[in-house]
C-alpha cells in the first residue's frame, strides 16, 4: 500500500480522447506536497504529508510550528496522515510528484462536500411527497410519518428527516486518471469530485482496482536540484582553492568590504569633525565674547545715569 497525495480542486474542464469522444474532467492541483513525518512500525506504518505554503508563518502557533522545524521544511497549511507498507515509508523532507499516478490509473478521491444548510426530505433522501393533486392540502413535499404510536413512543435515531445537508466527508471511488502535466502539477481525473474549487482533497490508490504494475514504488518523487544542482558542483569542483565559492568566499569578501567602508567611513568622520571643530570654538568664542563687551557697556551706562541723578537731587536739597 502506497502513500496518498494532497491536492486542491481547481475546477473542471473537458478533454478529447483519440476517437475524438468527449471527457468531463475535474483538475486536481498539488502544490508543493512534501513528507512532514514518516511513522515505520511493524503493521502500522504512517507518513503525514504536508501541502501548500503558508504567507506568514509567524501567525501559527508554537506547537505548529515546532513541527515543520523539526522536519526542516517550511510551513504548510495543510497536513494529512496515509498509512503505507512497511517499506513504502518515505524519508522526511521528500517531494511527490504528479507522476506519482499514471493515465489509466483508477484512484480514490476524499473532501469535504459543499454545504447546502438545512434541506427538506425530498433534497436530501430523494423522497418522492406527497400527491400533488387531490387529498393534500400545503404538505406536497412533506416526508410523512416519521414512527409509531404508543410503541415504541419515540423517534428511532438515523431516520431519514429533514435536515443538514452536505459538508461532511465524502469518498468517490474509483476515477479515472486521463491526463497528468508535471510541468503544472496538474491531475486531471474523469468525472466530478466533493468539495468546492479550492478545496483540499486527498488521493489514493483504488481499493476495489489493482494497482498497475507501471505505477512508481514506493511513491513518484521530485528530484532534489536536477540538473542544476550538479551543474553547480561540477563548476564548484573545478575552481581552484584559492578562488572563492558562491556559499563562502564570496560573502567573506562581501563582509570584508562591507567592514572596510565602515572604517572608512568612520575615519572620514572623525576628520571632518577635528577640523571643523576649532573653527566652530572660535566662532562660539567671539560670539561670548562680544556679548559680555555689550553687557558690561549697558551697566556702565546705567551707573553713569544714576551718578548724575544722584548729583542733581544734591544740587536742589
Amino acid at each position: 500500500m502506497r502513500t496518498g497525495v494532497i491536492a486542491t480542486k481547481l475546477g473542471m474542464s473537458r478533454v478529447f480522447d483519440d476517437s475524438g469522444q468527449h471527457i468531463a474532467v475535474t483538475l486536481l492541483h498539488m502544490d508543493d506536497v512534501q513528507v512532514i513525518k514518516a511513522d515505520k512500525q511493524p503493521g502500522g506504518s504512517s507518513v503525514q504529508l504536508g501541502a501548500g505554503q503558508v504567507a506568514k508563518p509567524s501567525r501559527l502557533s508554537a506547537s505548529v510550528r515546532g513541527i515543520f522545524a523539526a522536519a526542516g521544511v517550511p510551513a504548510k497549511r495543510k497536513l494529512a496522515s496515509f498509512k503505507v507498507a512497511d517499506d513504502a515509508v518515505l524519508d522526511v523532507g521528500s517531494r511527490l510528484s504528479p507522476e506519482h499516478f499514471i493515465p489509466g490509473q483508477r484512484v480514490d478521491v476524499t473532501g469535504i462536500s459543499i454545504g447546502k444548510g438545512f434541506a427538506g426530505s425530498m433534497k436530501r433522501h430523494n423522497f418522492g411527497g406527497m400527491r400533488a393533486s387531490h387529498g393534500v392540502s400545503v404538505s406536497h413535499r412533506a416526508h410523512g410519518s416519521t414512527g409509531g404510536c404508543q410503541d415504541p413512543g419515540r423517534v428511532f435515531k438515523g431516520k431519514k428527516m429533514a435536515g443538514h445537508m452536505g459538508y461532511a466527508r465524502v469518498t468517490v471511488q474509483n476515477l479515472k486518471v486521463v491526463d497528468i502535466d508535471t510541468e503544472r502539477s496538474v491531475i486531471a481525473v474523469e468525472g466530478s469530485v466533493p468539495g468546492p474549487r479550492g478545496g483540499w482533497l486527498l488521493l489514493r490508490d483504488a481499493v476495489k482496482v489493482p494497482r498497475p504494475e507501471q505505477a512508481p514504488w514506493p511513491a513518484g518523487l521530485i528530484k532534489e536540484g536536477g540538473v542544476n544542482q550538479d551543474a553547480t558542483q561540477d563548476t564548484n569542483q573545478d575552481l581552484p582553492k584559492d578562488t572563492p565559492t558562491e556559499k563562502g568566499g564570496v560573502q567573506e569578501d562581501r563582509k570584508d568590504a562591507k567592514q572596510n567602508t565602515k572604517q572608512d567611513t568612520k575615519q572620514d568622520t572623525k576628520q571632518e569633525v577635528s577640523q571643523d571643530a576649532p573653527q566652530d570654538g572660535k566662532k562660539e568664542h567671539k560670539k561670548q565674547a562680544e556679548k559680555t563687551d555689550a553687557v558690561q557697556a549697558t551697566l556702565e551706562d546705567k551707573k553713569q545715569d544714576k551718578t548724575q541723578d544722584d548729583a542733581s537731587k544734591g544740587k536742589q536739597g
